[in-house]
């Protein structure tokens, strides 16, 4: 299967396209964004991988073309992970340019995948994107950060520059882009419009009532209008609001507990699944 049939994109405007993996049916299928500057362009997670992303940008002509020696000069693309999991992550290997925040940037470049938290089934991929492919074979490739992020880091892309928010909670290294000038927010899995989830390996209560906190300080200040989510819709402030504050007033005690029996299993089956070897 080529990348022109793997990827599907629909533009939202002002240099931001929303890019999906069209034979991937499953909750965990992230989105791919794809932000143009005037200096640099940005792809924000890259999915699977298991086609070639960079050939879908450039056949479908949402970059020009490389063979453009001019315009590759001026515009290098930058591949950011909003976090290592293997849904958000898998694609990276196909980029000379890779940032992720350095608290995952070890796992990344050992491959590790129970970091990773690899968990894929053939029934969640409806077309086989090669002959033979199982999901069994797939692993996160290592891959060696060209860019390592911190909270507060500045991504300049000339027209446009988007701040690093580191935010754990959901993983340990865990960012959101921000982009102060248009307030919008790519947030990755830190938060979407659906349940969150705090019980993966790496994952910490604490941590994420803390970037709970920050978000709807975000919001309270008027700072963000648009989410950019690493799953499902986008959404807007009062939606972030209303999914942050939920999320606060939930973790207590019971929430732990539960969470903790729920991350042990979790922990169980990825060091179970992960330990195989493929044939």
């Amino acid at each position: 299967m080529s990348a022109l049939e793997w990827y599907a994109h629909k533009s939202l405007g002002d240099g931001i396209f929303w890019i999906q993996e069209r034979f991937y049916e499953s909750g965990n299928r992230a989105n791919i964004w794809l932000v143009r500057g005037s200096e640099q362009d940005v792809v924000i997670d890259t999915g699977l991988g298991l086609r070639s992303l960079p050939e879908y940008l450039y056949s479908s002509g949402l970059l020009q073309d490389r063979g453009a020696k001019e315009d590759a000069a001026h515009r290098p693309l930058l591949a950011v992970a909003t976090h290592v999991h293997f849904d958000h992550s898998g694609g990276l290997y196909q980029f000379d340019r890779v940032a992720v925040h350095h608290a995952e940037a070890e796992a990344l470049a050992r491959g590790d995948n129970f970091e990773t938290v690899t968990w894929l089934s053939d029934s969640e991929v409806v077309r086989a994107p090669s002959p033979g492919w199982r999901a069994r074979q797939f692993r996160v490739q290592a891959v060696q950060p060209t860019l390592i992020l911190q909270d507060g880091d500045v991504i300049n892309l000339g027209d446009r520059q988007l701040t690093v928010m580191h935010m754990p909670g959901h993983s340990r290294g865990s960012i959101c882009l921000h982009d102060k000038d248009r307030k919008i927010l790519f947030s990755g899995d830190v938060v979407y419009d659906g349940s969150l989830i705090d019980w993966l390996p790496y994952s910490r209560i604490s941590d994420y009532v803390g970037t709970c906190e920050r978000l709807i300080e975000l919001v309270d200040r008027g700072l963000v209008e648009k989410v950019l989510p690493g799953h499902f819709n986008t959404f807007g402030a009062e939606r972030l609001f209303r999914l942050a504050s939920n999320y606060i007033s939930k973790a207590g005690i019971c929430h732990k507990v539960s969470t903790f029996a729920m991350r042990s299993l979790a922990s169980l089956a990825l060091r179970v699944t992960n330990s195989r070897t493929s044939p």
